[in-house]
């Protein structure tokens, strides 16, 4: 894997799990738990769009956009797992 797509894919993750946080709880999770659940994120988006036919359109901003809609799926169903 080249370092430049792992540090695109590390400030992605990042940005969306800022994002995702500041959406759902009103605050982040820290570096590392912005970057993990931005990535997890981002993998859900990657297969869950596809089926829904939602295209959000190419480059960084897209990918960002994509990316904290599915932290946000992540952290709304971690909150409806913990509830229960």
């Amino acid at each position: 894997m080249d370092p430049t797509v792992l540090v695109i894919w590390l400030l992605i993750g990042a940005v969306a799990g800022w994002l995702a946080g500041q959406i759902m709880s009103g605050g982040g999770f820290g570096l590392v738990g912005d970057i993990i659940v931005g990535i997890i994120g981002a993998a859900i988006a990657g297969w869950l769009f596809p089926y829904l036919g939602i295209r959000l359109g190419g480059g960084i901003l897209g990918e960002i956009i994509a990316a904290a809609i599915g932290a946000i799926i992540l952290l709304f169903v971690l909150r409806l797992v913990k509830r229960a």
